[in-house]
């Protein structure tokens, strides 16, 4: 279990990790043995590091910082500073999409507690993030139901499956590779930190 004053210093992290994951956007390259013949190229994922940062801080910091981490930068968000990808504001709340940003309070937590429920290896901090990104996805589904059976603004002219498969299945692979960047830097930090 990690001290208090710990828990404060990676919720903060994770908070910094998520606002900057919001505008990076993640990208990979060609294989390295194809860049003598062909060169370096990079390609969109498709998604920003934001999930990264919600996971991230759960792995490195535990169950209590990583919803602590998430749970400020949803205040943070909904009081107007611009931290979410199209501003703030409580009008968020609104949004057919709001749920995946609601979603990243339990994520983080239960990716946290499965990552410190073993000692870090590679198989557990994967298990551990995976089911952080699941929840993360159940919530945005269950929020964009809600949001539909309500008629919120924000459904963009879609039908509910329409929307599902933009914001959940269209999303997945970029964030699995995501994942997996984030279970390789937790693996090698956690080693390096010796907890």
């Amino acid at each position: 279990m990690l001290a208090a004053s710990n828990q404060l210093l990676w919720s903060m992290i994770g908070l910094l990790l998520t606002m900057g994951g919001t505008f990076l956007e993640a990208y990979v390259t060609t294989s390295p043995w194809s860049w003598s013949q062909y060169g370096i190229h990079a390609f969109s994922l498709g998604v920003t590091y934001q999930i990264g940062g919600v996971l991230l801080a759960g792995c490195l910091g535990g169950k209590n910082a990583g919803a602590l981490s998430q749970i400020a930068y949803l205040v943070m968000g909904l009081t107007l500073l611009p931290v979410f990808a199209d501003g703030g504001g409580i009008g968020y709340v609104k949004l057919s999409q709001f749920g995946y940003l609601l979603g990243f309070v339990p994520g983080a937590w239960i990716c946290g507690f499965f990552a410190f429920k073993a000692r870090p290896r590679l198989e557990t901090l994967a298990f551990s993030c995976f089911c952080g990104l699941l929840t993360v996805h159940l919530c945005g589904i269950t929020y964009l139901i809600i949001s539909y059976v309500f008629q919120w603004k924000g459904t963009e002219n879609l039908s509910l499956m329409q929307a599902m498969l933009k914001y959940s299945a269209l999303a997945l692979p970029g964030q699995l590779a995501v994942v997996c960047a984030v279970v390789v830097i937790a693996y090698v930090l956690r080693h390096l930190m010796f907890y």
